[in-house]
């Protein structure tokens, strides 16, 4: 791969999210500045995809719900049928955030159409889950069953985003109860803003690892990281160990501020790569959340002699 690493790889694209098929073929999309609709890039090689066609493939509604802050999707292969898993709000209330679900009405999700699922669907009896602010929904399968892993605010006031797990029943729905993995429990998690959202997973030598976000989304944001035994119960949140710093964050003599919102992707020399976007400025002016310059970088990912991944610019 000639891409070059931790240096603006596609410019103004938040949030971005890398798909390698079992055909090689690479997909990516991310959010866009604007926050009104779903793009999509493929070509045959991560180098590529920089240059890439760039598709619209979904836009916003123009009221009601997925009207605005159209957030952080994600391009998943699922029994046979590819879906995205995506965030949006309402026009008249903003940041009445909740999880939606596209599905592509064929087989190739650059040329055919996309039809709207509706919400994501909480599980019978489950009370809690999607009622409140929930985002950054992503999707992973171990040892045969599906998970689904979110991002949702709790509490009045100034409220405390945190990261909850479920198994799920079909694309669309879950098929048990929430359950908490992850509150902003340390100094570094709590900067600007109590957050732990954006997870991501990868399981690599007998590992669920997920990564996430912290804090605000200027040069405060930065990732964290739990490691769970891929045989072990990934319902129970005793077999998920946190670490108490994070794994990534701002480096000034880099250049580097506020990374993380990542996913993971393999070059095609098959070297695990990290995609996450970042700020080449540590001041910005006015809210960042509307500030559009966070870019997509990629870093290769190298692994100590526990297996564990470590992020190092």
């Amino acid at each position: 791969m000639k891409a070059e690493f931790n240096t603006p790889w596609i410019v103004q694209r938040a949030d971005p999210y890398i798909y390698r098929h079992t055909d090689g073929i690479y997909y990516f999309t991310a959010s866009v500045p604007a926050y009104d609709r779903i793009i999509l890039r493929r070509a045959a090689s991560l180098e590529e995809i920089r240059d890439a066609e760039e598709k619209t493939i979904w836009n916003k509604h123009e009221t009601g719900p997925m009207s605005c802050n159209i957030w952080a999707p994600e391009l998943h292969f699922i029994n046979g049928g590819w879906y995205i898993y995506y965030a949006g709000g309402e026009k008249d209330d903003m940041f009445r955030i909740r999880p939606y679900v596209l599905k592509c009405t064929g087989s190739n999700p650059f040329e055919d159409s996309w039809e709207e699922m509706g919400p994501m669907r909480a599980a019978e009896k489950d009370e809690f889950s999607f009622t409140s602010f929930s985002l950054d929904g992503t999707t992973f399968e171990s040892k045969g069953n599906r998970y689904y892993i979110w991002a949702e605010k709790v509490g009045t006031g100034k409220q405390i985003s945190n990261l909850y797990i479920a198994g799920m029943k079909t694309p669309d729905r879950l098929e048990t109860q929430q359950v908490l993995l992850s509150t902003p429990d340390y100094e570094w998690e709590r900067k600007g803003f109590w957050v732990n959202e954006g997870p991501a997973v990868l399981i690599r030598n007998k590992k669920v690892i997920l990564t996430y976000s912290a804090s605000d989304t200027g040069a405060n944001y930065c990732m964290g990281m739990l490691i769970a035994n891929e045989d072990d119960d990934l319902l129970d949140p005793g077999s998920w160990h946190k670490r108490s710093l994070p794994v990534l964050q701002s480096d000034p003599a880099k250049g580097i501020f506020g990374p993380g919102h990542n996913s993971f992707t393999v070059d095609e020399d098959g070297r695990d790569i990290l995609v996450y976007h970042a700020r080449t400025v540590s001041e910005i002016e006015g809210d960042p959340l509307y500030d559009p310059n966070r870019h997509t970088m990629l870093m290769q990912i190298k692994w100590d002699e526990n297996g564990e991944p470590v992020f190092r610019f």
